[in-house]
């Protein structure tokens, strides 16, 4: 009986893993540059998966990020619901130039918005940007066209 009940312990803990993993991995990834950084951001274009974001998630890699498309211009804004990390995020026109960076605190409901109409939202760890000098007007280059509707 233990020995049946920690197999299935086992076996309940790898579906686990399994699953966070394959979550963390299902969109599509671009390889996009700012500056002379290349970035590796996986790509939230459908509503569900702009409302997931990185929630839930427990790290992220150095030049990795998630790259937000919306289906159209207009003054947006993030939270950090469910959020574990701590993120900044770039807010980018139609053409990916960036029009501000906020810094967001992990687990919050603070919005932090565009401070004008925004097509893109890049979310990176936060103080990458910084590090980088990454600063409002630079372009983000490899950035995908949103889909005609």
């Amino acid at each position: 009986m233990k020995s049946a009940l920690l197999r299935t312990s086992l076996a309940l803990l790898i579906t686990l893993a399994a699953t966070t993993s394959t979550a963390e991995s299902r969109l599509p990834v671009k390889q996009i540059t700012a500056g002379m950084h290349v970035v590796r951001a996986e790509v939230a274009a459908r509503d569900q998966d702009r409302q997931q974001g990185l929630m839930f998630r427990e790290k992220m890699g150095p030049n990795e990020g998630m790259l937000f498309i919306f289906d159209q211009s207009d003054r947006v804004c993030m939270w950090m619901k469910n959020t574990l990390l701590p993120l900044s995020v770039a807010f980018l026109d139609d053409k990916a130039r960036i029009i501000n960076i906020e810094d967001m605190a992990p687990q919050t409901l603070d919005t932090h918005c565009s401070s004008e109409p925004a097509r893109y939202a890049l979310e990176m760890n936060r103080g990458w940007f910084r590090e980088k000098n990454i600063k409002p007007g630079t372009v983000i280059g490899g950035v995908p066209k949103p889909a005609v509707k």
